[in-house]
């Protein structure tokens, strides 16, 4: 017999949002994870409201919310709330009822800024990596750092000489612009839009943009990011940011070990690495030059072990920029770059934790 294609109108319903999601969604696992560390949280989040006045959204459902952006590659704030507004497992995810009104996408995206000046994105990465589930799981002696590229929210045409002078753009909603035999360093020229963002190319042949560097320290036994900071893109930024995320895990006994590539192989960054009592286990770059590391750290089977390995931190890099929407970055300044860079790799760990919990029981 034949269904039929009305749709009745019902003016109760007695089924909780809780049973509408599967028991074995991924989510389920992930939410549970995630509101451990959020709960871990409550003091700095309490520290950032006034006692009275009028209740904002709740920090524990924004985060959730912003986890979810990543998690599902959702483009931007205003097409997550709506997003919200109509998927119940969003709903359920971030911790609304289905009658539950939705917040404003302006009003959402301003109490970002709250969050932002507690620094709860780090904080919060923080927190999930001391939960004593989620702590057996890291290594304490060896890691791999690298960075990467984020592409800046700003023009090209705006990239513009500090002291005003040169022709401004042709009228119009996205003018043309002549560059042709003008030369254009960060020492003359500033994006107008985005100060924070400095010209930077790849490598040789490559196009230079207005972008920053994003880094990640990662341990070795899981493949945990455990560090992560946006930083401006500069040569040597790689190189600082590697010391500043290891820094904190060099504080023990015995040494600790460090992989990374071969732009870490300088004679200045292997020095540093010692000093902290760290052993760098980075790739030798011999063209056309010495290493400044010789086969007293070759030659032992953990440096090849670490080669194999570091390589998984690309695989971070490379979640974040497809799924969580990392390529070009969302927002203008380093704070907030920072802030949705290490909000992406807390997503990524949170991605892979249940597995791991469930492999490791």
């Amino acid at each position: 017999m034949r269904g039929s294609d009305d749709r009745p109108g019902a003016l109760f319903s007695y089924v909780d949002i809780e049973a509408r999601v599967p028991r074995g969604h991924p989510l389920r696992a992930i939410r549970v994870v995630a509101n451990e560390a959020l709960a871990a949280l409550s003091g700095e989040f309490s520290a950032l409201y006034a006692a009275t006045g009028r209740p904002s959204i709740a920090p524990e459902r924004r985060l959730r919310a912003l986890l979810l952006q990543a998690f599902y590659s959702v483009r931007s704030e205003r097409q997550l709330v709506e997003r919200i507004e109509f998927d119940l497992l969003f709903r359920w995810f971030v911790g609304l009822g289905v009658d539950d009104s939705v917040w404003d996408a302006t009003t959402f995206t301003r109490n970002r800024d709250r969050l932002l000046a507690g620094a709860i994105a780090a904080k919060f990465l923080a927190a999930l990596l001391a939960n004593p589930r989620v702590k057996r799981l890291l290594s304490s002696e060896h890691f791999s750092v690298d960075g990467t590229l984020i592409e800046a929210w700003a023009s090209m045409k705006s990239f513009r000489p500090k002291d005003g002078s040169g022709e401004p753009p042709a009228p119009g909603r996205n003018g043309e612009r002549d560059f042709r035999g003008e030369a254009r360093t960060n020492a003359t020229h500033a994006s107008t839009t985005d100060p924070d963002a400095k010209l930077f190319r790849k490598g040789m042949g490559k196009e230079a943009k207005l972008c920053f560097m994003g880094h990640a320290l990662m341990e070795n036994r899981n493949g945990l990011v455990v560090g992560a900071v946006a930083t401006r893109a500069s040569g040597h930024a790689e190189r600082l940011a590697a010391l500043h995320l290891i820094e904190p895990r060099a504080e023990r006994a015995r040494a600790v070990t460090l992989a990374g590539d071969k732009n870490f192989d300088t004679a200045n960054f292997v020095m540093e690495c010692r000093e902290i009592n760290v052993t760098p286990h980075v790739a030798q770059n011999t063209a056309g030059r010495a290493s400044a590391i010789d086969a007293r750290t070759t030659r032992h089977p953990g440096y090849a072990a670490s080669q194999r390995i570091r390589k998984r931190i690309e695989e971070a890099f490379g979640w974040a920029k497809t799924i969580a929407g990392l390529k070009k970055a969302r927002h203008r300044g380093l704070a907030k770059v920072d802030w949705q860079f290490t909000l992406a790799m807390a997503a990524y760990n949170l991605i892979r934790l249940p597995k791991l919990m469930r492999a490791h029981a």
